[in-house]
């Protein structure tokens, strides 16, 4: 799995213009169920992103279609890491995804 956090480059009022295409980018990924959860950091300095994808190469190549990405309003970070233990009902979910 990859757990994707972003860093705000731009300020707030640059996010919040560029927010209804983000959420656009984030709903194409859960329709291919290639994320779990997102959402904003508290406080507003970023967000983050878990996904079902297996490497790093493949969230690299997910988050080129961000529109943060695409206007350099953020930076990102790719933690790549082996779900060993998780609960039962978020197992079976992973499974249904392919996992």
């Amino acid at each position: 799995m990859v757990i994707v956090i972003l860093k705000y480059t731009a300020p707030l009022e640059r996010i919040d213009e560029l927010l209804e295409a983000h959420r656009a980018f984030l709903r194409q990924g859960y329709e291919r169920k290639q994320f779990l959860m997102s959402g904003p950091q508290r406080p507003r300095t970023g967000g983050v992103i878990v996904t079902t994808v297996k490497t790093k190469a493949e969230a690299e190549r997910i988050v080129q279609e961000d529109p943060f990405l695409k206007e350099g309003a953020a930076e990102y970070q790719f933690i790549e890491f082996d779900a060993v233990w998780m609960d039962e009902g978020l197992k079976r979910l992973l499974e249904s995804y392919g996992g």
